[in-house]
């Protein structure tokens, strides 16, 4: 999807995340293990949408924390809440062929069906539960519009796209494409512990593994840098679940559905609503958080910070001006997409 212009020259960090659950009916429950629960540095409300061409009316997640530090390696984050289309007897909506250079695209559905086509040949509809994992690298040109079946039909769609930074030495790759078709994306149950931390055999919920590992269970998506990416659901309003991850690397949570309490190491909640981002202060090794609705869903997302400059400015993201200037030039000249 096209990004909104920056002008900023920044530098970026974030998460590693693995999950236990815990089942509990308390909302202000104190740090039991000798792991130090981390807090809530800031939590970011659903901001206003917008449309992305016709066809993807979303929330910036990020909002103005989007390219910033705080997210390394992840850059941005457009969520399509679920919404009503009727039947389409014209062009499908979405968002014509559009540029990008050095970074990832990361594509989910959700409800509705994402048809996409590039200048390197790729063609495919994503469908619900598919993940579309685009790597831009050198320079790819796409297009991105509601598929040709669901526009027939209308229906409800729901979707989100994330934008993943590449490594310096990775930027200017081979741009590659991978479908990822919900079959193929394990899914973890999440089960119920005790307070002091003895498993049960209840399943509180479960966490799809697009990225990176849970509980020893590797997702299929290939990256350039270590990043973590779940789909959770949690199913009963109440239930704990304890996200332990390395100290050194950031977190983010976004609430797709439902509320959450996140449950500081003296006991204090901090309530997150739906489309609300919590961003993790650095210090302690677990995160703990707390459905406060029955089926939440969660986006839990991370990666090991790349620590580089970063230049972007619209369809491309870079490490200097002049890559971003170049990137313009060779675009205008084609040389996208070979």
């Amino acid at each position: 999807m096209p990004l909104r212009s920056s002008s900023t020259i920044i530098i970026y960090s974030l998460v590693l995340p693995i999950v236990q659950a815990l089942s509990t009916t308390s909302s202000n429950i104190m740090s039991t293990s000798s792991v130090a629960l981390r807090s809530v540095k800031q939590i970011l409300p659903a901001a206003p949408r917008h449309w992305v061409g016709d066809g993807f009316h979303v929330h910036p997640v990020f909002s103005n924390k989007a390219f910033t530090e705080e997210l390394s390696p992840f850059l941005m984050f457009d969520y399509a809440a679920p919404q009503q289309f009727k039947p389409n007897k014209g062009s499908p909506r979405g968002v014509g062929q559009h540029p990008h250079r050095g970074f990832e695209t990361v594509t989910i559905a959700f409800k509705g069906e994402v048809e996409h086509a590039d200048s390197v040949g790729n063609r495919d509809v994503i469908k619900p539960g598919d993940v579309q994992w685009m790597t831009a690298g050198r320079g790819i040109i796409h297009q991105e519009f509601h598929s040709n079946e669901f526009s027939k039909k209308g229906g409800e769609f729901e979707m989100c796209q994330l934008w993943v930074n590449l490594p310096k030495k990775n930027k200017m790759t081979k741009p590659h494409y991978q479908p990822i078709v919900d079959r193929k994306i394990p899914v973890v149950d999440l089960k119920g512990a005790s307070v002091d931390g003895e498993c049960s055999e209840e399943t509180v919920g479960e966490v799809r593994v697009i990225a990176g590992s849970f509980l020893g269970t590797k997702g299929p998506a290939t990256t350039f840098s270590p990043v973590e990416l779940w789909d959770a659901t949690i199913q009963k309003k109440g239930t704990v679940v304890d996200l332990p991850f390395p100290d050194d690397f950031n977190c983010i949570i976004f609430v797709r559905r439902g509320e959450i309490d996140v449950i500081s190491e003296s006991g204090d909640p901090k309530r997150v609503g739906a489309q609300g981002v919590a961003l993790m202060k650095r210090e302690g090794g677990s995160i703990r958080i707390q459905s406060a609705q029955k089926n939440t869903s969660l986006l839990i997302m991370g990666g090991l910070p790349l620590n580089e400059p970063i230049a972007a400015r619209g369809p491309f993201v870079m490490n200097t001006w002049d890559e971003i200037n170049k990137a313009n030039k060779d675009y205008m000249m084609g040389k996208f997409g070979k």
